[in-house]
């Protein structure tokens, strides 16, 4: 069961060595940026429902594309399932294994289909099975809501072909690709749950206010059973093995940490099942069996995730992978229809993934693949992740991840600040970050900051953002960098702030607000003027638009526009004096190519640095990996030509010809706001 929750509406965000100009150490080598960005050999893998099939992602002419093969056969025996020019978001087995399914938009623009391929197929002359769209409706965001066990042929999705602004409910049927409509949506409903034997029973609906009321099913029938705010969060997690109540995970009220209950639908109550036993983040995840329908683990993520476990099985082997690999953290991530057979990630800050085939009855553990084996071969120069906190401009704590170079001593290092998206419920976790690792590499100490808002750390910390972007906020990410500043790791004068969607806006933020503290920054995918941020949201983001408006004010009051003026870069680009690297995606939904194009006119118009680069075939962040490694070969030049890091001055032909086809000179630049 997915969680329902409004965080759906927030800008979410995706060896061989060269010697460079300088050396930290001779001892550490400039590791290749295709380690870190290229392409894995294998990834994504997943058991077929009867374990005798593994399905995986490999690069098809340069893409990542569907593969599989039998269980017993070696990887190089694969075939290949899907030609996509684009880069799969992701693949699903129905649950009788005739069919693998997965999602695609064109270019990034998030009009996502539904597709389904038989992996069984066979085709001559090294082709692929045709790959059918079982949703081929133009300019829809199709979701998917149930993957039925009791009809292997069915699943249950929500489209927006009606009105762009509400999802309708439909049964499809694989392998005819017909739709039946279930629920026509004209009374604002955000979600919809299923219990175990498929009936929906509860849906929920969100008002102008951004109050979510659930309501129970009963025949055409609604029942208020639930309400929360726009500032509160509840779902449905799961169902108990009779149907009879729901667990249900909520933070209304008095609850700070959401918490997990039990919730009988015929009276309403709720009965407190549990909440992190150390008291200090959310309710995490719910795992729970598909055989027997009883729980099988509560998990909660703080520095590291922890998990309780309820099944006494499961736990135990669990403590066995973790006796094999001994600091590491244990997914499991595919498994057979029975729960015996699973496939096992086993990942770490410092390390190279590994996947492994395991039998929980005999215990045998079985190498699979590595996603990067040689970056495998390099571990010894990847870099711990640390977990800090440190106290923001009004005394709240603020924690976060420290990453230092290998070899280096850990003092007056150049300093690159990473802020992450979101911002209002994703947030930074430990384990391996390409991009901290990669930046690490070439000499930079990364700070990855989860502020306020950042999800997981309670309902007061996720809102006490609310009304501060450019304020409270960017204090956070601010006192990160005075920290370590004062603690001598960082060297005042080589101090860069960069991220991705809210941390790009976070970037243009520091740079404006904080001019003297930042040496250079880069923007990826950020907005730039929240006005036209609001004015430009995507149509199905409507059920949140209190929710945005509560986060950043309400342009339709003064005191709302006075808030989204003084917190929009924008309007304080003549403060901007440091250099900048903008990045953008053409086909950007959510934060669109007129936020940088606004920027971008204001700073050259000002005789400032601004640097810009924009691909015509991505959207909110880069999705296919000549267009990353370009990317990164900039940033990374960028950042060595002000901080003073390494940088790798090589690339391969490809990469340096989309790289100048991304780099736009800024005099060409122009900005319509008729066309924002």
């Amino acid at each position: 069961m997915k969680k329902q929750s409004l965080w759906l509406f927030v800008f979410l965000i995706s060896v061989s060595t060269t010697i460079g100009q300088t050396a930290t150490n001779p001892t550490t080598p400039i590791l290749d940026r295709e380690l870190f960005f290229g392409n894995p050999e294998i990834a994504g893998g997943q058991l077929s429902p009867d374990g005798k099939w593994i399905s995986f992602m490999k690069a098809y002419e340069g893409i990542m594309n569907i593969w599989v093969k039998k269980f017993d056969e070696p990887f190089s025996k694969a075939r290949p399932l899907t030609d996509s020019k684009r880069p799969m978001r992701g693949y699903f087995w129905s649950y009788d294994g005739k069919y693998i399914l997965y999602v695609k938009d064109e270019n990034g623009d998030e009009n996502i289909n539904i597709f389904a391929v038989d992996p069984m197929e066979t085709v001559e002359n090294n082709s692929v099975p045709t790959s059918r769209n079982i949703t081929p409706l133009k300019e829809i965001t199709a979701q998917i809501n149930l993957v039925s066990k009791k009809n292997p042929d069915i699943i249950i999705v929500s489209l927006n072909d009606r009105d762009k602004a509400w999802h309708d409910l439909y049964q499809l049927k694989i392998s005819t690709a017909e739709l039946t409509k279930i629920y026509e949506n004209k009374d604002r409903v955000t979600g919809y749950d299923f219990d175990w034997d498929e009936n929906l029973r509860v849906l929920s609906k969100t008002d102008q206010k951004g109050t979510t009321t659930f309501f129970k099913k009963e025949g055409a029938k609604l029942t208020p059973i639930y309400e929360t705010s726009v500032t509160e969060q509840a779902y449905i997690a799961s169902w108990t093995p009779d149907n009879k109540q729901a667990y249900f995970v909520t933070n209304k009220g008095d609850l700070d940490l959401s918490t997990l209950f039990l919730m009988d639908l015929s009276t309403q109550k709720l009965k407190k099942i549990e909440s992190d036993p150390k008291n200090r983040v959310d309710f995490g995840n719910l795992t729970v069996s598909d055989v027997t329908r009883e729980l099988i683990s509560t998990s909660y993520t703080d520095d590291k995730t922890e998990y309780v476990w309820k099944n006494k099985k499961r736990e135990a082997s669990y403590k066995f992978l973790q006796s094999k690999f001994p600091g590491r953290e244990i997914g499991f991530q595919s498994q057979t229809t029975d729960e015996k057979k699973f496939l096992v990630s086993v990942s770490g800050d410092k390390y190279a993934a590994e996947v492994y085939f395991f039998n929980s009855e005999t215990r045998e553990l079985l190498l699979q693949y590595v996603p990067r084996p040689d970056l495998k071969k390099v571990e010894a120069y990847l870099a711990p992740m640390k977990p800090i906190s440190y106290k923001s401009s009004d005394g709240l704590e603020i924690t976060g991840y420290l990453t230092l170079p290998v070899g280096k001593d850990s003092e007056n290092l150049p300093t690159v600040i990473l802020v992450h998206g979101g911002p209002k419920g994703p947030r930074d976790n430990w384990g391996y970050n390409s991009i901290a690792q990669f930046l690490a590499n070439r000499g930079y100490a990364v700070l990855q900051p989860n502020f306020r808002a950042s999800g997981g750390y309670g309902k007061k910390f996720l809102n006490a953002g609310d009304l501060e972007w450019g304020k409270l906020m960017q204090d956070d990410v601010t006192w990160g960098t005075k920290y370590l500043i004062s603690n001598g790791i960082t060297n005042k004068d080589k101090v860069a702030i960069m991220g991705g969607s809210y941390g790009g806006y976070a970037t243009l933020a520091g740079l404006a607000f904080t001019p003297e503290l930042y040496t250079c920054g880069v923007d990826i995918v950020g907005p730039s003027n929240i006005f036209t941020l609001l004015e430009s949201i995507p149509a199905y983001w409507e059920a949140g638009r209190a929710f945005l408006y509560g986060m950043v004010g309400d342009p339709n009051t003064e005191a709302g526009k006075k808030l989204i003026h003084d917190a929009s870069p924008l309007f304080s680009a003549d403060k901007i004096v440091k250099p900048l690297l903008i990045i953008q995606g053409a086909n950007d939904p959510r934060v669109k190519k007129a936020e940088a194009e606004q920027i971008v006119v204001a700073l050259r118009d000002k005789g400032k640095q601004v640097s810009y680069i924009l691909a015509d075939d991505e959207g909110h962040g880069f999705a296919k990996p000549v267009n990353n490694m370009a990317m990164y070969a900039e940033i990374e030049r960028f950042l060595a030509s002000i901080l003073g890091g390494r940088f790798q001055k090589e690339m391969p032909e490809n990469v340096a010809k989309r790289l100048a086809e991304m780099t736009v000179d800024i005099n060409t630049v122009t900005y319509d706001p008729k066309k924002k």
